[in-house]
């Protein structure tokens, strides 16, 4: 295992990108995902020991803190999270500082990727898709010199707003599981059943069938080859978005070396 640790949850692949660039930075990292239960959850060896996650309904994904709570530190270890929203931070980082104190903490913006609930293209500040990578390449640079300098951060604000926000998410989220749909363009590939964190997609004579246990990730539907997966009449007339530096099998992997 490499000195330096980053877990990640990725849905469509800004994440992992984020976590990637980071990793480059810091001289390499061994970045071990965190869609499904953790590979690797003891990483006491490690120097420098990193969380990069989204913001989904307003704190981080619900497997996020479940894993995390799991993960074994050197107290010593300088550790640092990474949130990455469309708009805001959310309560995630309050949250996982109150599992393992984080030394260090920022927030990097970027496109959304439920499209269901905002066109891809909403976040803060408004850019287009590639000046909204560029900046997220910036930005991971940035982070990388803070981490190799070992910049410490104020304890993350915890936004009462956002946490009524986040314990109604799952609600939704089983809500919105009800609205999926496969067209004809399906081309039984099963990408998406490779793809879910969750293992809530099944082929079921030859066409996806969902579940009732989505995290909300997108992935199934962003990364969709024909675009076959919808969530309503909404998703179907909105642009689909995954980061386009990070493909669907990415995602799939439980571990990932960096090296430079």
């Amino acid at each position: 295992m490499h000195e330096n640790v980053i877990f990640c949850y990725s849905g469509t692949g800004n994440c992992l990108n984020l976590a990637k660039n980071i990793a480059k930075g810091i001289g390499g990292a061994d970045i071990i995902m965190m869609r499904s239960k953790p590979k690797v959850s003891d990483v006491s060896e490690a120097k420098k020991i990193g969380f990069v996650f989204p913001c989904y309904g307003g704190g981080a994904p619900e497997d996020v803190l479940k894993y995390v709570k799991a993960v074994k530190v050197n107290p010593d270890a300088y550790t640092f999270g990474i949130c990455q929203p469309a708009v805001y931070k959310g309560t995630g980082l309050s949250e996982l500082n109150n599992i393992i104190p984080l030394r260090y903490w920022s927030v990097v913006t970027h496109h959304c990727s439920c499209v269901w609930l905002f066109p891809h293209n909403v976040m803060v500040p408004l850019l287009n898709k590639e000046k909204a990578q560029e900046r997220s390449e910036g930005r991971a640079a940035q982070i990388a010199k803070d981490i190799m300098n070992e910049k410490t951060s104020k304890r993350p604000f915890r936004n009462p707003l956002n946490v009524i926000e986040n314990k109604i998410w799952p609600v939704i989220a089983n809500i919105k599981i009800k609205a999926f749909s496969v067209s004809d363009k399906c081309i039984k590939c099963g990408q998406c059943v490779k793809l879910c964190p969750r293992q809530n997609i099944t082929m079921e004579n030859g066409k996806p069938r969902f579940g009732t246990n989505c995290a909300q990730c997108l992935g199934c539907l962003q990364y969709c080859p024909k675009n076959a997966i919808s969530i309503g009449r909404i998703t179907d007339r909105r642009e689909h978005y995954h980061n386009p530096k990070v493909k669907a099998e990415d995602l799939m992997e439980d571990i990932i070396h960096v090296d430079i």
